[in-house]
């Protein structure tokens, strides 16, 4: 019994080297680095965030499976490392949100997402203490106040209607001064425009200052009276920060209200990057036309190298459902940019001593003329004091329709 039970041994070791040898990937197994982060699934921002996540799990399916970081890119990623996307709905509660970056942090994440104005600022300070550089599907003046290790991939808000003031003036025809109102949400989001050099810079372009007026994040009615209040007062620009289940209804009414460029009260409406191109072009069409969108992402139907990417992606990890919400151009500049930082931060530290830290100041730092294939305004680039990635605010007005691209401002730094 003893001879057959060592006869038993011996052949399963020799069983176990034998498919060591011809299976020599399986000595490397468990070399994986965590992307993702904290995903606000539930509450306003559910389908851009759903959009999000799931550009984040296509591009971890590509570059896992091609080890290629963009087909526009020469760069690899280490082939002995996989990424694998780690998330958790965060309800658009900054509590929450701070729970869940505690319970990744211990899982090993090296880099994180926040997805909501609220979660940010809840979390920013944490993060710069624990050197994790995150990404953000936020943009506001309060992550420059002072710079940390939250890095955007859109202009701030101020900047992004600073940009459409500029157009606006520029196609101004009237002999006096064009008068502007903020109509915006009431929320941090919304309310982080209301900064005196933002007024500052109106007031010097040659805008008169009238006044603000709030719109819930999501209306249950429609906001009537804080039209009306723009009527009466004569305002020639609204401008404001606003998602989509706000600035759609919010344009509804003015339209109903005959409020419009090409409706009786000439007035123009413009909002920030917060309310995607893609997704108010899809659900408004003509109704629509003549709003302005600051700092959006592309729409689909752009001829881009990085519209046609991510559609092939689509097309071959879920061909059945379709993601339209333009949000998803934001999860592939988020999700490109964690890669980019771990891949440039394994080129100086190895993969067993690679800290949060290490990827900070040797992936994050680092980035330079990050190529998106035009998913961001500009190319991105990050370093210490310096998480604004692009360097222009790109501007869209809704045409027959149609969003189409009026052209590129320079960021005005109003924050």
């Amino acid at each position: 019994m003893a001879k057959i039970g060592s006869t038993l041994v011996a052949c399963t070791i020799i069983m176990v080297l034998g498919l060591l040898l011809c299976c020599p990937s399986a000595g490397a197994a468990g070399k994986t680095l965590y992307i993702g982060g904290s995903m606000a699934l539930t509450g306003a921002y559910a389908e851009n965030v759903a959009a999000v996540l799931a550009a984040f799990e296509d591009y971890a399916k590509y570059v896992n499976e091609t080890k290629r970081l963009a087909p526009w890119r020469s760069e690899r990623f280490p082939s002995d490392i996989t990424v694998e996307v780690l998330w958790r709905d965060d309800e658009l509660k900054p509590a929450k949100a701070l729970t869940i970056y505690e319970e990744l942090k211990a899982k090993g994440i090296l880099v994180f997402a926040v997805s909501g104005s609220p979660q940010a600022l809840a979390l920013k300070d944490r993060l710069n203490e624990d050197g994790m550089g995150a990404v953000s599907f936020s943009s506001g003046p309060y992550l420059l106040k002072p710079p940390q290790t939250i890095f955007t991939h859109y202009p701030m808000y101020s900047d992004s209607l600073a940009a459409i003031a500029d157009w606006f003036k520029e196609n101004w025809k009237e002999n006096r001064k064009p008068r502007v109102a903020y109509l915006t949400a009431d929320n941090a989001m919304g309310k982080s425009i209301e900064i005196p050099p933002m007024e500052a810079y109106l007031k010097n372009a040659g805008y008169e200052f009238v006044g603000i007026q709030y719109v819930p994040l999501v209306p249950t009615s429609p906001p009537t009276t804080q039209l009306m209040w723009l009527k009466q007062n004569k305002v020639d620009l609204a401008l404001g920060i606003m998602i989509n289940p706000g600035a759609q209804p919010t344009i509804k009414e003015a339209v109903r209200l005959g409020m419009g460029p090409h409706l009786a009260y000439k007035i123009a409406f413009g909002f920030g990057g917060a309310c995607p191109s893609a997704m108010f072009e899809r659900d408004m069409g003509t109704l629509g036309d003549g709003v302005l969108i600051a700092g959006s992402q592309p729409t689909w139907g752009r001829d881009l190298p990085g519209v046609k990417f991510a559609t092939e992606l689509q097309k071959k990890y879920h061909p059945d459902k379709w993601v339209s919400d333009g949000s998803y151009f934001s999860g592939m500049a988020e999700v490109m940019t964690q890669v980019e930082a771990l891949r440039l931060a394994l080129k100086e530290v190895p993969f067993e001593k690679l800290t949060s830290r290490a990827v900070l100041e040797h992936g994050f730092y680092k980035i330079r003329n990050l190529n998106t294939g035009g998913m961001t305004s500009t190319p991105l680039t990050y370093g210490p004091g310096k998480i604004e990635g692009v360097d222009a605010v790109g501007v869209d007005q809704i045409q027959k329709g149609k969003a189409v691209r009026l052209g590129n401002w320079p960021l005005r730094n109003l924050y």
